[in-house]
């Protein structure tokens, strides 16, 4: 075999391990840690990880020869286990990595251990946690050692064999959390037996149930040695566990009859249940028969095992043998030097952590290296057929590609091709897609092709667009040639919906839908049209979105309920609303209209030629017409606006024979509660054209005086009913005239149709006057009786008329008299008015100057145009008592007002002081009526400065309290105050500190 595909390989680690302390007995390692003992009671530690080695002499102080004949090391390689034997009797030693000196373990003094099962699990540098010891005489015992206690914690017993006391020669323990308890599963081996405990809680606890239960054992055939050859020699019984992961995956027991394995299954509910064995999975039995070739079956002397592999001490050799398939795949030979030949390899050991084997001689240690040995487990499992597995452990695409090629031939084989297609589907490498589908076309399996393809797309990544839809394309003409097979077989002739067709229909529904977005649009509805698949084709377009041929096919079947559907649906187009809505209200005017007033955003215009058809249709006399129904929701619920759908309700009011409904729309004021918004939104003058044509005279007359024509109005509904003539006459409130015209139009034609005795109608006619509510006399309609008519008849009328004008007159006269007492009232309080005075202090002082008010010789420049008292200037006295000159209140009020407001009352100042000297007038002059009613432009001017500044005291009015919000500074004295701050000074090195006495 060439080495360099050699899974496994020998290489010499230590030639002269011993160190000269005899030979090697025996061997363990852990976690690149080898610990050897040998014939002369040494134990020697070999750390290649730390580099280095160290030796004890574990025969000091005992007499005679001694030897050790095992030892043990953890899987972190800091714990360790050794046994002496010798003249005195055996001697078990404990000792730390970091020890100097091993310890004696005295309770186990006497007792020859073969075997030791760590805790993996929980086992820490510091502490060994429990640790499960076997010996010679068939019992077992727990100890637990803490490094930092330089001793054992204790030593339990915890079983012993009793029906068949018997060595044990190996253990393993292995530990699963369940919850906040530990289950442990221990097995252990003697020659000829292999026992399992498991149970949860202390391990004391476990063992001590198996005094009340039988304990679970599997027995194979072997020798059983006595004491002495057990311990002269190294016989093939030992028990391993590969490790993965700090867990157990598989066991192999070497047994005399043969190697009984298995997987391990610590995780499984079912090894939770009574029954101590219920974790083991897959057993087998390897025969040592099949370990070599016609010749009488050698027994390996010691084995390890590796996750796929057992490797078997024959001899001088390591036969490496497949756990799967059990055959020999190579055979190790050992470079040994001469003295070491004769005796051969003593044993094998592994290392769980480092992954590494070890072989040992007398002298030299050799180191088994792995090299991926599962690269080619996928071939093993293939040969087996077990397919499954072959996958999982193929490392690329084309590995996988030759389990699916081997399957699927094998499936083509026996004629199984549906599943052959999908094996087939697989394959992306190593064959091609024609020779496949050549392969079914030969064999006319077209079902099979189908599949093929199915599974090829679900392969198929997304960026071979080109072949997915080609694919696709072959696919589903293949579903319809089975669909048209299926209809055209004898048997489904005269049963269409056979589960077969209905399974293969639904089937091919699905694919379309999955693959809508893939296949060409075109091309498959031209294949679903030449197959006459009109079902499958309405389905499709209704996937790529084209409801126009949808809801078309639904119309020519009759389903409007159907095409509605399709028209809610929030990705059509409201356009499709319009097409189709003449066809639909035709098929069912109730369905469609109900959709039109579910649906939003629809435009009722350009529904309008659409409900026009459906009106032109003759219908029922009690049929409810669903075109008024919806005009109605539009105008009323939606609030419509449009003229032309009004106008279209409107016609369709007029054409009824109840004229109610048309009566009560041109009522309602649609409008209403908008600004400047008419009341009506349909077209008057339509709407008049066509009541009269439809001979719907109160609906005209309801018209003509909406278009405020009302003589129009009345003279039409005179036609119809004199009440009515009556009622449209009173409308008219804001013109006397017109309505008078109105009534008198009313009377007229009530004279002229009045058909009794002259009398009677004379007394109608004086009653009809009553009715007008004195808006009519008897003289206004008068001219409409004959000329024969006598005045006796209208005497009562006419004095009661007369009777009426006196009243206004002499009502008239009283208006008069109370106009002219007046008058004089008016007079006489201006008369008052001018004497009007007030009393002041000499000493009062102005308001704003704070200068006495009656000062002399005062400044006159600002109050010309004003009276003055001698000397004294002019002044503003207001009943709250204070008092103002008048160039004072002139200026103060200028600066409290607006700009506005301060430059009119400087121009009535300005303009006052221009008229000069000639306007004032003397203080102690009258006011008489002449100069009342005859006012000189400078009494204006002062009247309207006095209004201006005087309507009202400045510090007690409205002005007084509008200054309350000004601020204190205002933004034109920013100066001002910009002028007081206090700036810091820049020459602060001239400062000069003044030192105060405190």
């Amino acid at each position: 075999m060439d080495q360099s595909r050699q899974v496994f390989t020998v290489d010499l680690l230590e030639r002269y391990a011993s160190k000269g302390r005899g030979v090697i007995t025996c061997m363990a390692a852990g976690n690149d840690v080898i610990l050897l003992g040998t014939s002369k009671g040494w134990l020697i530690r070999h750390d290649f990880g730390a580099g280095g080695s160290s030796d004890f002499d574990l025969s000091s102080g005992r007499p005679g020869d001694q030897s050790i004949h095992r030892v043990f090391v953890d899987p972190g390689g800091s714990h360790c286990i050794a046994t002496v034997i010798g003249g005195g009797g055996a001697e078990t030693f404990y000792m730390h990595a970091k020890w100097s000196k091993p310890r004696v373990l005295g309770r186990l003094k006497g007792l020859i251990v073969n075997a030791v099962a760590w805790n993996r699990q929980l086992i820490t540098e510091a502490s060994t946690k429990e640790v499960v010891i076997g010996t010679d005489n068939g019992q077992l015992f727990e100890m637990a050692v803490d490094e930092k206690d330089k001793r054992e914690k204790y030593i339990k017993f915890l079983f012993e064999l009793k029906e068949l006391p018997e060595a044990f020669m190996a253990l393993q323990m292995e530990t699963a959390s369940l919850s906040n308890v530990t289950r442990y599963y221990v097995m252990a081996v003697t020659p000829t037996r292999l026992y399992s405990f498991t149970g949860i809680g202390l391990l004391e606890t476990v063992f001590a149930s198996y005094l009340e239960r039988a304990v679970h054992f599997m027995e194979l055939p072997g020798e059983i040695p006595n004491r002495q050859a057990l311990h002269c020699l190294n016989l093939f019984n030992e028990l391993h566990f590969f490790i993965k992961q700090r867990r157990a995956m598989h066991f192999a027991w070497l047994s005399g009859a043969g190697i009984y394995h298995g997987g391990l299954n610590f995780g499984a509910q079912h090894s939770y249940i009574n029954g101590d064995e219920n974790f083991v999975e897959n057993k087998a039995l390897l025969d040592y028969s099949k370990l070599s070739d016609g010749v009488d079956a050698v027994k390996p002397s010691s084995m390890a095992v590796s996750e796929f592999h057992f490797l078997l001490l024959i001899g001088n050799k390591v036969k490496v043998v497949n756990r799967i398939s059990e055959q020999i795949i190579e055979e190790l030979q050992f470079d040994q030097t001469s003295e070491s030949v004769s005796r051969g390899v003593i044993g094998l050991c592994s290392d769980a952590t480092a992954g590494l084997f070890y072989a040992y001689d007398q002298n030299s240690i050799f180191q088994v290296s792995v090299n991926d040995e599962g690269r080619d487990m996928w071939k093993v499992y293939l040969d087996m057929k077990e397919y499954a597995a072959a996958l999982a452990n193929c490392r690329d695409p084309l590995q996988r590609d030759q389990v699916y090629l081997v399957q699927a031939d094998a499936a083509f084989t026996s004629r199984d091709f549906l599943r052959a297609a999908s094996f087939y589907a697989k394959i992306n490498y190593i064959l091609s897609f024609e020779e496949v589908t050549l392969k079914f076309i030969s064999v006319g399996e077209q079902d099979a092709l189908r599949t093929f393809l199915l599974r090829k797309l679900d392969n198929l990544a997304k960026d071979d667009k080109c072949q997915i839809t080609m694919i696709s394309t072959w696919a589903t003409e293949l579903y319809l040639d089975k669909i048209n097979r299926l209809l055209l077989e004898e048997d489904n002739a005269l049963e269409k919906h056979s589960s077969e067709y209905q399974s293969i229909n639904q089937e091919f529904c699905a694919f379309l839908g999955d693959c809508k977005d893939v296949l060409d649009e075109a091309t498959t509805m031209r294949l679903l049209e030449s197959y006459g698949r009109v079902e499958e084709l309405v389905y499709f377009a209704s996937l790529k979105e084209q409801y126009e041929i949808v809801i078309h096919h639904y119309i020519q079947q009759g389903e409007t309920k159907k095409a509605l559907e399709v028209l809610q649906k929030p990705a059509v187009p409201i356009d499709l609303q319009y097409k189709f809505a003449p066809d639909l209200i035709v098929l069912d005017a109730y369905e469609t209209v109900e959709s039109w007033m579910t649906t939003k955003n629809l435009n009722p215009r350009k529904l309008i030629p659409a409900m026009m058809r459906y009106s032109s249709e003759p219908h029922a006399k009690n049929e409810t017409h669903e075109v008024i129904k919806y005009l109605e929701f539009c105008v009323h619920c939606l609030h419509n606006e449009d003229p032309g759908v009004h106008n279209l309700l409107l016609s369709l009011y007029a054409k009824q024979e109840d004229d109610d409904a048309l009566l009560r729309f041109l009522q309602c004021k649609f409008g209403k509660g908008r600004e400047n918004g008419p009341d009506f939104f349909y077209d008057p003058k339509y709407a008049l054209r066509l009541c009269l044509k439809e001979k719907r005279m109160r609906a005209c007359v309801h018209i003509y005086s909406m278009m405020s024509m009302h003589e129009e109005a009345v003279a039409l509904a005179l036609q119809v009913d004199p009440e009515l003539a009556m009622a449209e006459a009173d409308k008219v409130e804001d013109d006397e005239d017109l309505r008078k015209k109105l009534w008198l139009m009313v009377a007229k034609h009530v004279i002229e149709q009045e058909k009794g005795t002259k009398r009677e109608n004379i007394r109608k006619a004086i009653a009809f006057l009553k009715e007008t509510d004195g808006l009519l006399k008897i003289e206004d309609i008068l001219p409409f009786f004959p000329d024969f008519a006598l005045i006796d008849d209208f005497k009562e009328a006419i004095c009661s008329s007369l009777e009426d004008y006196n009243n206004q007159i002499e009502q008239l006269k009283q208006e008069m008299n109370d106009a002219t007492h007046g008058a004089d009232n008016i007079r006489n309080d201006i008369s008052a008015l001018a004497q009007r005075y007030a009393v002041i202090d000499r000493d009062e002082e102005c308001g704003v100057c704070k200068r006495k008010i009656l000062i002399v010789g005062g400044d006159y420049r600002m109050s010309r145009g004003y009276t003055s008292v001698g000397q004294m200037a002019p002044f503003y006295v207001f009943p709250c008592g204070h008092a103002f000159h008048v160039h004072c209140l002139i200026a103060h009020v200028t600066c409290s007002v607006n700009e506005t407001q301060a430059e009119y009352i400087l121009d009535l100042q300005k303009q006052l002081t221009l008229l000069g000297d000639g306007a004032r007038k003397d203080i102690n002059g009258g006011i008489t009526e002449d100069s009342i009613t005859s006012m000189t432009p400078a009494d204006k001017l002062r009247s309207q400065l006095d209004d201006a500044i005087a309507s009202e005291c400045p510090f007690c009015g409205e002005l007084m309290i509008r200054q309350i919000s000004l601020p204190f500074i205002l933004s034109e004295e920013a100066l001002l105050v910009n002028s007081w701050e206090i700036k810091p000074q820049n020459n602060l090195a001239n400062m000069r500190t003044l030192s105060l006495p405190v």
